[in-house]
């Protein structure tokens, strides 16, 4: 059972992707579709989606007749380049918009934000979702952290701060704590980890002990998730 656990850890959005349809972030598809209304995505955009995985905001990007181009480490969507956030292999202002969902919080922030503004255009747009933590980041282990992208998580003030310091300017910035809260039911209706882990022994117990402070940071808002577009 142990190798379950182990499983999952190694290849946390695999194992999301058994569970959940669609995008791997809170609000799925229709939290993209959203987000890209407030970048003013339409018809001749140019639009990069930086760790863009299996396409899925790609696919809404193009059905709204952008030009869109997809950057990930480990690609699975058809035609994307295989790159990551701090060394994007694009020309200078070639794009009007840079999507990052759920992404920059594994990067090296401020050299992920100079890519995006190096390959925008003057006036072009940085749309962003992403986990923060606002107060102290639950205690789990750091395998766990790591899956959970709250090892690289920021405060929503702090993420501003950084996309002032790199030359953005940020607009009102949306909180997206009904979709964390959907995200999680829907994950907890479609697997009794309790149960599950609760035959692994001590490692499973360790493991439930972590997603139920995970779970209560979320409830009080300590983690949460955002979205902001930036203008250049």
């Amino acid at each position: 059972m142990d190798g379950l656990l182990d499983a999952a850890l190694a290849n946390p959005w695999g194992t999301l992707d058994t569970v959940l349809d669609g995008p791997l972030h809170p609000g799925g598809t229709e939290a993209t579709a959203e987000l890209l209304d407030r970048a003013c995505v339409g018809a001749g955009t140019r639009l990069v989606d930086v760790g863009c995985g299996a396409g899925e905001a790609l696919t809404v990007a193009r059905e709204r007749g952008a030009e869109t181009v997809g950057v990930d480490p480990s690609p699975s969507a058809s035609r994307a380049l295989r790159a990551d956030a701090t060394a994007l292999p694009l020309r200078d202002g070639c794009t009007d918009v840079v999507l990052a969902e759920c992404v920059l919080c594994l990067t090296d922030l401020p050299t992920a934000l100079s890519e995006a503004k190096r390959v925008l255009t003057d006036g072009g747009r940085l749309a962003v979702s992403d986990v923060v933590v606002e107060g102290d980041r639950p205690t789990v282990p750091d395998p766990v952290a790591e899956a959970l992208c709250l090892d690289g998580a920021r405060s929503s003030e702090t993420l501003m701060a950084y996309l002032v310091d790199a030359g953005f300017d940020p607009r009102a910035t949306r909180d997206h704590r009904d979709d964390l809260l959907a995200m999680r039911d829907r994950v907890t209706e479609q697997v009794d980890y309790e149960s599950l882990l609760g035959l692994m022994g001590e490692r499973g117990r360790r493991a439930l002990d972590a997603i139920e402070n995970v779970e209560r940071a979320v409830e009080t808002g300590d983690v949460g998730y955002v979205s902001v577009v930036a203008e250049t």
